[in-house]
């Protein structure tokens, strides 16, 4: 280290003013960073039942759905004036970017028909006639359609049950078949904010938007508020740096060195051709309070230093060689960490473990390199010392306090607090859930639109975004064979007495209603055909745009719609379809009928769930043997590993209890917020082992050893757990309430985290001093 520091201050004016190059360089380029989002970014490509997704994707609508209900404030939807302004939003909804035209269902699409046996016969025709025009609509036309519609089984899917309100339906596809083309979702969700809802939105009528395109759009809205919460963490968080050194040099430094890093982020990122994930917003901040954490650490030791009566450049000499290696341990273990994040197969997660690994890898050069060489620069301030001094002595003191936790027997009581703590904690983790807890989307508050749209929607209508689309494989024809559809007939009876379950559609449903239509409507009449020449009948009506089946009668979709994705309500109809598959003597007996899983928003959200429940283990023991790893290669000490691990491992499963206590399910947007708490928790016990090992190597005793070091690094610890927890603290007021979550979740793990390092290490330390002495003998 006497090397590295003699290279790196004699190069310190070349060193310095390459960084504020590259500084200049990535600020150039981090202004064109931009946020962008992809449906398929948020899903595992590689599950199966994304794969039956991918797979079908031309045939059956999917999940990739937009739902737009049009409501009438005063009486039914069938006036003039309504009807006109249903053919507005459909036309205007149609020629949106990404919406595939031939899947835009509404009262007036071509698609949407009524059968009926009159006297010449039975005919089909579209429910609005053709020679209706939405400009000359008339009230006898308004019957007309109205009559049709509810004639035509309409109600409750493209027609409110109340019928105070109609929906469209269409599917967005990812890619653009002619100019190939990503669809840009911020941009499809301002249009669809600006173009449909401003637009045809008045005191008459309400627009109600819902599907991943609008969500997404509202959490990249929430994201300017973000902001506003951002930098109010970040002036408190200046301001507590200066309360703590009273220097509003030292103040700016680590503040400074700490948004270098992020800057650097952005340009980087801007370069490797990646945007910035709504859901992704917190991790700048995070990646922030990683270098706020290094930083004080830095500031701390330059101010004793120069208390003392050191130099500027010596103080940051010292600082350098005495925490270069420990704050690049914790940063390497942090960074390796985040790494593992990658580990799980989605990629919006990998593109945020990226981002997150790389803000961190930069924190070496910024907050351990760059601020000491900035700081030797610094000029004295013959006040300063005295100023520190009188400081430091009351904080020395308090750390002598709470370094009595070293003693024997406090350390006995302070280890079965620690017992009891995480048996509460891993006894209480086992209720939490994978995926959301609450009917609607858990990123945003239940007072928001979108939530609100899609309650109203659920309430009004017998179909909703969240639906989950089995697939039905059958042999070819199998529509007109009576065999194959009575079994998706009692498939479909079964899950529709699935607790949870609004309504389900399918073929054989549609076809029974069908068949006493063909009878002159005589109820007795309703079921299915059993002859093939009437299935032939009673399906020619249905073509593949209807979503219930494909060209050639291969597949035959079962639409389950659900009344809410809450995590027990996915796993509740996903566990009743594989029950009835592997159960049911009918299905068994037709190996050549295969149901399969899943498409739908419900299909991709089990899926996801799928995925986190399985990664979730394998993810949390890499970043642990990660950290055992790293710390004996560091201190070639087994006591350290136990010592270092054993209080993050508690942190850890009081985050958990944390999350469950307040309802806050394990999902893309949570997971990784969790994980990179947990990597700002291994600095605290990084630094504070570092300074006890060299106190302990030098002869003294534990309780002496872990006073000297909380004296040293201890007060920083504790500063920078409160001052960042203060900061994020402030989120639970955000309109955002994924911020509001994160917020107070990280408020709780950066407390805990100091908490633990400070109390529970010391107590592992004397205990396994004590049961394994240490053969060191006085320098």
């Amino acid at each position: 280290m006497r090397f590295v520091e003699y290279v790196i201050f004699k190069s310190r004016i070349v060193i310095l003013a390459l960084l504020a190059v590259f500084t200049v360089v990535m600020g150039f380029y981090a202004t064109k960073l931009h946020m962008e989002a992809g449906f398929l970014k948020q899903v595992p490509t590689r599950h199966e039942y994304v794969q039956t997704f991918l797979k079908y994707q031309n045939e059956v609508p999917g999940a990739n759905l937009i739902l737009i209900a049009v409501k009438t404030h005063h009486g039914t939807i069938w006036t003039p004036a309504f009807l006109k302004r249903l053919y507005e939003v459909t036309d205007e909804v149609t020629f949106l970017p990404g919406v595939r035209r031939t899947t835009v269902q509404s009262l007036w699409s071509t698609t949407t028909r009524v059968t009926e046996n009159t006297e010449q016969g039975i005919n089909s025709y579209p429910v609005i006639p053709g020679n209706v025009t939405a400009n000359a609509i008339t009230e006898a036309d308004a019957a007309l359609i109205r009559d049709r519609a509810l004639n035509g089984g309409h109600k409750g899917f493209l027609v409110s049950n109340d019928q105070t309100a109609a929906l469209i339906v269409a599917e967005l596809q990812e890619v653009d078949p002619v100019t190939r083309q990503k669809l840009d979702y911020l941009n499809l969700a301002d249009r669809l904010e600006k173009q449909v809802r401003e637009k045809y939105e008045d005191k008459d009528t309400s627009i109600e938007i819902v599907g991943f395109a609008k969500f997404i759009g509202d959490i990249a809205n929430g994201a300017s508020a973000v902001a506003i919460f951002f930098g109010l963490a970040f002036l408190l968080t200046a301001l507590s740096v200066y309360l703590y050194v009273r220097s509003v040099q030292l103040m700016l430094l680590a503040v400074f060195c700490s948004l270098v890093s992020v800057v650097w982020q952005f340009g980087l990122l801007h370069l490797m051709g990646r945007g910035l994930d709504p859901l992704a917003v917190l991790v700048p901040f995070l990646v922030y309070a990683i270098g706020v954490s290094h930083g004080v650490q830095q500031v701390n030791m330059i101010a004793t230093q120069m208390s003392l009566g050191f130099s500027a450049e010596d103080a940051a000499k010292a600082t350098f060689s005495r925490l270069f290696v420990p704050g690049t341990l914790a940063l390497v273990t942090a960074l390796v960490g985040f790494s593992t994040l990658y580990l799980i197969p989605i990629e919006v997660i990998q593109d945020l473990a990226v981002m997150a690994s790389l803000g961190v890898a930069l924190k070496i050069v910024t907050n351990l390199v760059m601020l000491p060489l900035v700081a030797s620069y610094l000029p004295n301030d013959p006040g300063f010392a005295a100023t520190y001094t009188r400081l430091k002595k009351p904080r020395e003191r308090v750390m002598r306090f709470v370094a009595r936790v070293a003693k024997p027997r406090n350390a006995t009581i302070v280890l079965l607090i620690f017992i009891g703590l995480l048996a509460v904690a891993v006894h209480q983790t086992r209720n939490r859930h994978i995926g959301d807890l609450t009917p609607g989307f858990s990123e945003l508050w239940p007072s928001a639109r979108y939530n609100r749209d899609i309650a109203d929607i659920v309430q009004r209508f017998s179909i909703s975004a969240d639906a989950l689309i089995v697939v039905v494989e059958t042999p070819a024809d199998g529509c007109i064979d009576y065999k194959t559809m009575h079994l998706v007939d009692r498939f479909s009876t079964y899950m529709r007495n699935v607790e949870g379950v609004n309504s389900v559609r399918s073929l054989p449903t549609s076809v029974r209603s069908t068949a006493a239509i063909w009878h002159e409507g005589n109820l007795r009449w309703v079921g299915l055909p059993r002859s093939q020449t009437e299935l032939i009948q009673m399906t020619a009506p249905y073509d593949p745009s209807t979503g219930l089946l494909n060209e050639t009668c291969t597949v035959l979709p079962v639409v389950i719609y659900m009344n809410d994705h809450k995590a027990t309500s996915i796993e509740s109809v996903v566990t009743a379809v594989k029950k009835f598959s592997a159960t049911d003597a009918e299905a068994r007996s037709r190996p050549d009928v295969n149901f399969r899983l899943a498409m739908g928003g419900i299909g991709v959200m089990a899926a996801t769930n799928d995925v986190i429940a399985e990664s979730e283990f394998p993810m949390l023991m890499w970043v642990y043997v990660a950290i055992i790893v790293l710390v004996l290669v560091a201190y070639r000490d087994w006591r350290a590993v136990i010592c270092c691990c054993m209080p993050l491992l508690l942190a850890t499963f009081l985050g958990y209890w944390f999350m469950t206590a307040l309802g806050i399910g394990l999902k893309v947007s949570t997971l990784p917020v969790l994980v990179l708490a947990t990597g700002i928790g291994v600095d605290y016990a990084f630094y504070i082992y570092s300074r006890l090992q060299i106190f302990l190597k030098e002869g003294m005793s534990m309780s002496d050893a872990y006073s000297l070091a909380l004296q040293q690094i201890g007060v920083a610890v504790v500063f920078t757990g409160v001052t960042l927890s203060i900061g994020v603290s402030t989120w639970a007021f955000s309109g955002l309430k994924l911020q509001a979550d994160m917020g107070l979740l990280l408020s709780f793990m950066f407390l805990v985290n100091m908490v633990a390092a400070i109390f529970f290490l010391p107590a592992f330390a004397v205990t396994l001093d004590r049961l394994f002495p240490r053969n060191v003998r006085p320098a």
